[in-house]
């Protein structure tokens, strides 16, 4: 991989998009190595997924403008489909994946970042869907996710005036969860993922799918997805471990003695 950089520790994987020169702009290159980066993890092994940039100035700047300036129509539409695919996977991905965004999130970049389950990101951080100063749209998702992260309004503000917004009106949004200081956050995120990672892996794969399903439908819908993977964790080693667990120590509970005071 030139530009994808990947590690595990333990339960936890991090990949990096590692082409700080650009900004980690996202050309065809670097979307098929992210794609491939995601086939290859290992979810036998790892729980938790974390999504950065290389360096300290930006998370993904966005797409390649330099790539993108000399497209036809059907080529345009093709390397939407590109992101879009590789982004899908992500959003879909089994495990949960959380974004550190360390910097310049804007066009594909807060894109890809709205694909991650959950977004923390650096106090430099800037978000933004500057597409309509470009004479394009959003193409890897934007006009879809970002109303269904901020709310519709806020949505076509942000997407229509083309205008970036700080780490603190991200936070205020609710676009992203969290802000910390540069040198702190990806001590953060690997803090988050790993108590993500404690728990029982099947029940925090089928809550993500449950989540993600049944935002796709209605509620009557939605309660029976949730239903069936309810269903799903019992006959489990992770259910019949974690009930165990409880009530064992539940028990341990009740048998303590509490000493009688005299008033």
């Amino acid at each position: 991989m030139e530009f994808i950089l990947y590690e595990v520790k333990d339960t936890i994987a991090t990949i990096t998009i590692n082409r700080p020169k650009a900004l980690n702009a996202l050309n065809s290159q670097v979307l098929d190595e992210l794609d491939k980066t995601l086939d290859a993890v290992d979810l036998n092994t790892v729980r938790c997924l974390i999504l950065t940039g290389a360096g300290e100035k930006s998370f993904v700047a966005g797409a390649d403008i330099g790539e993108m300036s000399t497209l036809t129509k059907a080529e345009g539409e093709a390397f939407g489909k590109k992101g879009n695919d590789v982004f899908r996977k992500l959003e879909t991905f089994p495990i949960p994946v959380i974004a550190a965004v360390n910097g310049f999130a804007l066009g594909g970049g807060c894109e890809i970042s709205m694909s991650c389950d959950i977004r923390i990101c650096s106090d430099n951080a800037v978000f933004g869907q500057p597409e309509a100063g470009l004479g394009i749209t959003p193409g890897f998702g934007g006009t879809q996710r970002l109303a269904r992260t901020v709310g519709v309004g806020m949505a076509k503000q942000m997407i229509y005036t083309a205008r970036n917004i700080k780490a603190d009106e991200a936070y205020r949004i609710g676009l992203v969860n969290a802000v910390y200081p540069q040198e702190e956050l990806l001590p953060a995120a690997e803090k988050l993922a790993s108590t993500i990672a404690k728990n029982a892996p099947i029940a925090v794969r089928n809550c993500k799918k449950a989540i993600n399903d049944g935002l796709q439908t209605d509620m009557d819908k939605a309660i029976v997805i949730e239903e069936k993977l309810f269903g799903d964790c019992f006959e489990t080693e992770d259910q019949k471990a974690g009930m165990a667990n409880f009530l064992e120590k539940d028990k341990e509970k009740k048998l303590k003695v509490v000493p009688f005071k005299n008033c």
